[in-house]
């Protein structure tokens, strides 16, 4: 099976940042607890726009991203991160085609 990419871009305020960082790399640990289904992530700050922050993670698979996706609003740091969250600016998955 093919790993999966994902993108996420939010626009968050300046005051939120620290804090939204911390809650994502929590929900990385909280989606991993059972099984390591995220490989790999990254959190990135768009160079000319400081409050738009960008997840890059690498999935084990479509699959993975699929059954996480449904247990979404369980994991304990969502709600708050989703509050702190003021846009959220795109948001997909990709494979590679080769």
């Amino acid at each position: 099976m093919n790993t999966c990419s994902e993108i996420a871009i939010f626009k968050v305020p300046k005051e939120n940042r620290a804090r939204v960082i911390e809650l994502s790399l929590s929900v990385v640990k909280e989606i991993n607890a059972e099984k390591t289904v995220i490989l790999s992530h990254e959190i990135l700050s768009k160079t000319d726009d400081d409050e738009e922050i960008c997840w890059h993670l690498i999935w084990l698979n479509v699959e993975a991203v699929a059954l996480v996706s449904k247990k979404w609003q369980s994991f304990p740091s969502t709600k708050e991160l989703e509050s702190l969250v003021t846009n959220k600016v795109y948001y997909g998955h990709f494979v590679s085609l080769f």
